[in-house]
């Protein structure tokens, strides 16, 4: 019988040792019909069912819904493809050593989506949110998940289907070595969470305009399920420790557990009531698997499994794909410089890091905070994340780059003073003749 104490040591079972910590990635990416530019279905000629069977066929692994003809994801060794509730398609990327393999991971992964391009007639873009089209333009998955979800959303929040099929993000896994060092990370994470919104923010327009947001992706999030995202403040309090974040989950509503295939909802109840067997009606023993599926149904600007995750950033382009994940590890997986941000950090409160959440995803860079602007602590931490890569003497296969290479874009995005949302607005208003057009020829994988 599975206890409260079994959920808690889930979390410890996590702990790596210091030379065995990873990175992980994961990206998510839009795919539009080349043509008529709008998502591709799930059952239409060369639609996402074509595509994902076309893989099989390329060595990967299905995996199903409900029955043998339903695909929902592949695998392929530590990698996985999956859909996302609108069709976009994510790669969770193996636990790798360094970020030369996870940018070569990166791109392996979207030149083999790309060679399949032309086939079936698709382009693949990377923003934080789709520029063009309406939350009812794109279609739903066939993913017994998703139906859950989506009835539920709408009972909790105003934007919930848009966050689910609108958007895309890029996410970075880090791994921890002892409880106190995941609570340094965590605090960390959802320190510099909005920094990092800032610095990534990908997302400017709303179907073919400007919005008064440089990550209108963020907006969406403010509005999908206050009981499962946000800024987890509680991270913060002295006596912080894994058991605490296991109380937390307890008491977010479940979504679902799995049985023979089949989803059952459970939105009815907490982890807590279903623990403690008060869900009257469901009368399945608890298990481990359980509580793996249930934390992945919360959704905080940072998560704890059994490694860490940041969820704060907005899908980029090819170009910042790899220092995402560069910002995070320079600055994550080196003791000193994590002391040195901290510092920066020291005195930030609660209603600072809500200040930063609520503005950033408006402001972006130009927002001001304890006299500066964003632009001022992003370019301090890109120095500091620079200097952690540095140290960690990671070399690329022929010995001739370390893992700064990988910051390249995030460097001459930060020494012009700009995100890529920045960026896009200057284009719209000059070049592109206040048009998100360009971005189908220009933007894309």
């Amino acid at each position: 019988m599975i206890t409260k104490n079994d959920l808690t040591e889930y979390f410890f079972q996590g702990i790596k040792s210091k030379h065995d910590m990873r990175i992980g990635v994961e990206h998510e990416k839009f795919i539009l019909n080349k043509n008529s530019l709008m998502p591709i279905t799930y059952d239409e000629k060369n639609g996402i069912k074509d595509i994902l069977q076309k893989f099989v066929s390329l060595g990967w692994t299905p995996s199903y819904d409900d029955n043998e003809e339903t695909i929902i994801a592949l695998k392929k060794g530590k990698e996985a493809i999956t859909l996302e509730p609108g069709g976009q398609i994510e790669l969770s990327g193996a636990p790798l050593d360094n970020l030369h393999e996870t940018c070569e991971e990166t791109t392996n992964h979207l030149m083999e989506v790309k060679s399949l391009s032309e086939e079936f007639n698709f382009i693949l873009l990377g923003m934080g949110v789709e520029p063009n089209l309406t939350v009812d333009d794109f279609p739903w998955m066939p993913k017994q998940r998703y139906s859950i979800m989506k009835k539920y959303m709408m009972q909790v929040g105003t934007l919930g289907h848009h966050m689910m099929k609108r958007t895309c993000t890029n996410q970075v896994n880090i791994d921890y070595c002892s409880e106190d060092d995941m609570i340094d990370k965590f605090r960390l994470m959802l320190n510099l969470e909005s920094i990092a919104t800032a610095i990534f923010s990908n997302s400017p327009f709303d179907q073919g305009s400007i919005s008064k947001y440089k990550s209108l992706r963020s907006h969406f999030w403010h509005h999908t399920d206050q009981d499962r995202t946000g800024l987890i403040p509680f991270v913060f309090n002295k006596g912080f420790n894994f058991e605490k974040y296991t109380d937390y989950a307890l008491n977010v509503p479940m979504y679902f557990v799995t049985r023979k295939n089949k989803y059952i909802d459970m939105t009815k109840y907490t982890f807590k009531d279903y623990l403690e067997g008060r869900s009257t009606d469901i009368k399945y023993e608890v298990t481990i698997k359980d509580w793996e599926d249930h934390l992945t149904t919360l959704f905080p600007q940072a998560r704890l499994k059994q490694y860490l995750e940041i969820r704060s950033m907005d899908a980029c382009n090819w170009d910042l794909i790899c220092s995402q994940p560069a910002f995070w590890i320079g600055i994550l997986y080196d003791t000193e410089i994590m002391d040195s941000v901290k510092n920066i950090c020291e005195g930030w409160t609660k209603e600072d890091r809500e200040y930063l959440n609520k503005n950033v995803p408006v402001q972006g860079l130009q927002t001001e905070f304890k006299s500066k602007k964003i632009i001022n602590l992003a370019q301090e931490f890109y120095e500091l994340s620079k200097k952690g890569l540095i140290k960690r003497e990671r070399l690329s296969k022929n010995g001739e780059f370390d893992e700064t290479i990988h910051m390249k874009g995030l460097e001459d995005n930060l020494q012009n003073g700009c995100s890529p949302a920045d960026c896009l607005i200057n284009k719209f208003n000059t070049t592109w003749g206040r048009s998100t057009k360009p971005i189908y020829k220009e933007l894309i994988f």
